[in-house]
């Protein structure tokens, strides 16, 4: 069994997502946006770590993904974008977490089953998929995405590796 923490970060909004994941069965825990408004970047780094951290103490995770970095159009929102995401990988790893990254592609193949799916269907896919009487907000639907993720491919590579709980050589390669 396993707890998994998934991150959308971002500099304004960052969602987070948590789900409980033993073999096939998936189970939702929590999801919400960690809000830090306007502030100066230095001040919404440190409210997206302290966040991250409170959730890290409260739910006690086993693992941690979060999206990786893709480039936008503007250079400026991808740095403050990857400025978020250290921030939220650095909460995770002085928790002692082991932090996996997914592609923006990866996440939506393994939830909606193609890599070009849009935020609506996310959000549909991960209602279903955690049977939840509503579809969450969007950032919050997008880490869950990320947690739905990680859970599969964490049970591809146990099914591939004998289904034991271990990988070949006794442990999971970190991505």
């Amino acid at each position: 069994m396993a707890i998994i923490l998934g991150v959308d970060p971002g500099s304004r909004i960052t969602g987070y997502g948590i789900i409980r994941s033993e073999g096939r069965r998936i189970e939702y825990i929590d999801s919400g946006c960690i809000r830090v408004g306007e502030k100066v970047m230095s001040e919404r780094l440190q409210a997206i770590f302290h966040g991250l951290a409170t959730l890290i103490g409260e739910y006690r995770p086993d693992q941690f993904a979060i999206e990786q970095v893709f480039m936008a159009r503007n250079p400026d929102s991808a740095l403050k974008l990857g400025q978020a995401r250290g921030a939220a990988i650095v909460s995770a790893a002085n928790s002692g977490l082991p932090v996996h990254e997914y592609s923006a592609r990866q996440v939506k193949q393994a939830v909606v089953g193609k890599g070009g799916a849009d935020k609506a269907q996310v959000q549909h896919m991960v209602q279903a998929l955690l049977g939840l009487s509503r579809k969450p907000q969007a950032d919050a639907a997008d880490a869950l995405a990320i947690a739905l993720c990680h859970a599969h491919m964490n049970a591809g590579i146990l099914k591939v590796a004998g289904g034991e709980g271990r990988a070949r050589g006794g442990r999971v390669r970190q991505q």
